[in-house]
């Protein structure tokens, strides 16, 4: 592949994925069918922790979040893994269904998962709406594009001084050490040392 950057221009939103016990920031969703029960698709990336507990459920929500969202809520669930935090100690939700929804959003969905497809890097969850409601319709919905274009705003991501850091420029994960390994692989993200940069202090 020559130029992966066009990736990029695929219109995706920005949204939070919650389950029991977990939840983080996903782009890729997708309604697949129509009717009275919508299908609604999700890809979650395998080494994502939210990946572990949606094949131990049996329900997701989405909620859709806005372009003038706190941004604390992309920092959360965004940059950090359910394996060190509790995320939801940090934002405030409301109990739908089993599962949490985060206030600060235009609107949910919550899903039953009917089917999952493995591929290499991510699982795509199917799942059929059980529940949905907008309660800020007058607000936009945070494009993928728009979280690009805007993320170091968003994020404004603060490095310790002294010490040399390396951030990466899909998730926002930083790393502190002099030179990135060869190997190293972003443990949020999964991407390659090719798409950090260096931050020094």
């Amino acid at each position: 592949m020559k130029n992966k950057n066009i990736i990029k221009k695929i219109t995706h939103g920005m949204y939070v994925l919650t389950t029991t016990n977990g939840g983080c920031i996903v782009d890729a969703v997708s309604q697949i069918s129509g009717g009275d029960e919508p299908l609604i698709s999700v890809a979650v990336m395998k080494k994502n922790y939210t990946n572990e507990l949606l094949k131990k459920n049996n329900k997701f929500a989405i909620s859709v979040l806005s372009k003038d969202v706190n941004p604390e809520i992309i920092k959360v669930f965004g940059m950090n893994s359910m394996r060190d935090i509790n995320k939801f100690e940090k934002v405030k939700t409301t109990q739908k269904e089993e599962i949490q929804i985060i206030d600060d959003s235009i609107g949910y969905m919550i899903c039953e998962i009917i089917d999952s497809i493995d591929n290499d890097t991510h699982t795509v969850f199917i799942g059929k709406i059980i529940e949905a409601d907008c309660f800020k319709e007058e607000k936009e919905p945070m494009t993928y594009a728009y979280y690009q274009e805007n993320k170091e705003d968003l994020l404004k991501i603060t490095t310790e001084k002294g010490k040399t850091a390396w951030i990466c420029t899909v998730c926002g994960y930083i790393y502190y050490g002099d030179e990135l390994p060869d190997d190293f692989k972003c443990p949020i993200c999964g991407v390659g040392k090719e798409l950090f940069k260096l931050k020094e202090n």
